[in-house]
């Protein structure tokens, strides 16, 4: 399993919509992303921590490996 990456949330934000996902809705430093059924909250902040990142791949179901590398085009 690769090691994820320290970025803000504009970086994820980016990230996640070169995957489908679209932002639904933002309120304050949260912004919500849907993809489908599926979504997630990502909060707009300069640096996420590693545990936070992880946590909101897994509740997106996607895998670290696809967005690092989604992240890295």
């Amino acid at each position: 399993m690769p090691k994820l990456p320290i970025i803000s949330g504009a970086d994820v934000v980016r990230t996640l919509e070169r995957l489908g996902f679209v932002i639904a809705r933002q309120k304050g430093s949260h912004i919500v992303m849907r993809k489908g059924s599926s979504g997630c909250v990502v909060p707009n902040h300069r640096e996420l921590k590693i545990g936070t990142l992880a946590g909101l791949l897994k509740q997106a179901g996607i895998s670290q490996e696809a967005f690092i590398e989604a992240l890295n085009d």
